[in-house]
């Protein structure tokens, strides 16, 4: 997939919900690539932090990415905002693809009470940034902990999920046994949350988010963390 440098500047921009001009993604990005030399680097350093630093947990949606960065943990769309706004804070274009896919993929990571209330096929987005010259998926959404738990404990199988690291030259998608179908890609966060809204999945507006984050958040997070403390003790260096 090409794209000209007047299309990349969608890629680039700060939005509401992409704010990589804050001082907290400035910061962070420029202290992530400091022993970087290549583009690629830096890429691959952006995201083995989100991977493993912004852990995997329920987050509503309407964050913004300096939000996300504070909390330390995220599901796909806060996640992957986290990811955009710091690639597009050191230079590298960055947008969200998106799929639909089955929920039951997050079965055993989230309270089964979320998970029924779930449709049956949801909407997932994962990263792509734009390096020599085309785009790569460059997706991390399980951090290293969680990832190894989930092996140990039978939620998935190395054939379902082969790797969570990513090498910044090969395209990297996570949930590929359970995505249904292709919803094409979108520039960022805000384009995402209106893309679902407008798929009739429901997602909730902001004064409910908040008003139910301080139940659904902790209760859900407990999940992820059981399966982070039955991961090995030493882990695979690159996770």
């Amino acid at each position: 997939m090409g794209a000209g440098g007047s299309d990349l500047e969608q890629y680039l921009a700060t939005t509401p919900m992409c704010d990589y001009d804050h001082p907290s993604i400035q910061e962070h990005a420029r202290a992530l690539v400091a022993s970087a030399q290549t583009e690629q680097e830096k890429a691959t350093l952006i995201v083995g932090y989100v991977r493993d630093v912004i852990r995997f947990g329920i987050a509503f949606s309407h964050s913004r990415a300096s939000q996300i960065l504070q909390r330390g943990y995220g599901e796909c769309v806060t996640k992957t905002n986290v990811q955009i706004a710091l690639l597009r804070a050191v230079g590298i274009p960055a947008r969200m693809r998106w799929v639909l896919a089955q929920s039951q993929a997050l079965a055993g990571l989230i309270a089964p009470l979320m998970l029924r209330s779930m449709k049956k096929e949801a909407s997932h987005f994962w990263a792509q940034c734009y390096l020599g010259g085309h785009w790569i998926s460059c997706e991390a959404l399980f951090d290293g902990p969680l990832y190894h738990g989930m092996l140990r404990q039978g939620l998935v199988t190395t054939d379902q999920i082969p790797t969570i690291d990513w090498d910044g030259e090969h395209d990297l998608e996570i949930l590929t046994p359970w995505i249904t179908s292709d919803q094409g890609v979108v520039a960022s966060a805000d384009d995402a949350v209106r893309a679902y809204q407008g798929n009739d999945e429901g997602a909730p507006p902001v004064w409910i988010e908040r008003l139910m984050a301080p139940v659904v958040v902790p209760y859900s997070l407990r999940f992820s963390d059981r399966i982070r403390r039955s991961a090995p003790r030493s882990l695979p260096s690159s996770s």
